[in-house]
């Protein structure tokens, strides 16, 4: 029997032959034959009531093949309204791991190269950078974002405290807990230390930012776009990224199309694949990982940019799907936000 990581994926959707990509501006029209559009709205209705269940719905954006289907904002809001990413950034640095991977530039078997493990002696010298990707690099770092006084508070230390101004830093200086490669662990501090390779390659800063533009965002239409940097340069990447929501839809329709965009070649062929082909190893019965990306098991092959406090970017690719919601929804509400999410996508399973 083939292992969940082997078994064969769901196809990703090609651009539909009579719908316009989105440059500069998303093709947009009625939800087609099949949706459920009166359980849709209603949907849509129940998140921007702001439920106690699930509070804070600022945006949701609905893309099925190819185009935008339904978007509502919060009031005060507007498709101009740029949005924190929180962890959605890191499937964000997925994909500039893969332009330079596919120059050759990062490679992601052999030790990852970073500085503070050069020596060879160091028993986290061989952590490779699929290892970081996939959240398997054993290094004992707490994704707890609760402020504890008494507990181990890396994320918040890293992104906040201490390790604020340095964030790969302070990430690569934690220990080993588990030799690399042997157990799941999803840990923002991995993600800054991939950050930190980037800007080895790049240059720290502006050569990173301008990368990033001329590379991903311009190519996409993702206009506005910005990201932030710590003092010592290193794009933040686990955590703060900023974009609209039909921006973070035009980087959902690149990992849904195969990495292509406006029918030119982004990513390197199999690069999302990459992203969202299953590690050995579940969090959980209802999401697995990838590499940067969370996977969602089932015969529609969801892949999804998941980020604290309710951010999605949910890919559908057996739907020919794009759900894209932004709030602040404490962690807590979590369940709640999963089901409706679900709820979603299933008044679209008429559609096959």
């Amino acid at each position: 029997m083939l292992d969940e990581a082997d078994a064969p994926l769901v196809p990703l959707p090609p651009q539909p032959e009579r719908t316009a990509w989105p440059e500069p501006d998303w093709p947009e029209g009625s939800p087609g034959a099949g949706v459920d559009v009166a359980s849709l709205d209603k949907l849509l209705d129940y998140a921007f009531c702001q439920p106690a269940e699930m509070p804070e719905t600022n945006a949701s954006l609905i893309v099925h093949r190819g185009r935008i289907v339904a978007e509502r904002y919060a009031e005060g809001m507007d498709a101009t309204t740029t949005h924190l990413s929180w962890s959605m950034a890191k499937s964000v640095l997925h994909a500039v791991c893969g332009l330079l991977v596919g120059e050759g530039k990062l490679s992601l078997d052999g030790p990852a190269g970073v500085e503070a493990w050069s020596d060879p002696s160091d028993d986290r010298h061989g952590i490779t950078l699929d290892q970081l990707l996939k959240m398997r690099s054993g290094l004992d770092f707490l994704e707890d974002y609760t402020d504890k006084t008494d507990a181990q508070r890396n994320v918040i230390d890293m992104l906040f405290g201490p390790g604020k101004d340095d964030v790969a830093g302070y990430a690569a200086s934690c220990p080993l807990a588990h030799p690399p490669g042997s157990s799941f662990y999803y840990s923002s501090g991995t993600s800054n230390i991939v950050s930190s390779l980037v800007s080895g390659v790049l240059g720290a800063g502006p050569p990173v930012e301008r990368f990033m533009r001329e590379r991903l965002f311009d190519p996409l239409g993702m206009r506005s776009a910005t990201l932030r940097f710590d003092e010592a340069g290193t794009w933040i990447g686990s955590s703060f990224a900023y974009a609209t929501a039909r921006d973070f839809a035009r980087f959902g329709l690149l990992y849904l199309r195969d990495g292509v965009f406006a029918g030119r070649r982004i990513l390197p062929a199999g690069w999302v694949d990459h992203a969202r082909r299953l590690s050995d190893e579940a969090p959980s019965e209802n999401f697995a990982y990838g590499s940067h990306w969370w996977v969602i098991p089932g015969s529609l092959g969801i892949f999804q940019a998941n980020g604290y406090n309710g951010q999605r970017i949910t890919l559908v690719p057996g739907l020919d799907l794009i759900v894209v919601r932004l709030g602040v929804t404490p962690i807590e509400f979590a369940p709640r936000m999963n089901a409706w999410m679900k709820e979603v996508v299933d008044c679209f399973r008429d559609t096959v």
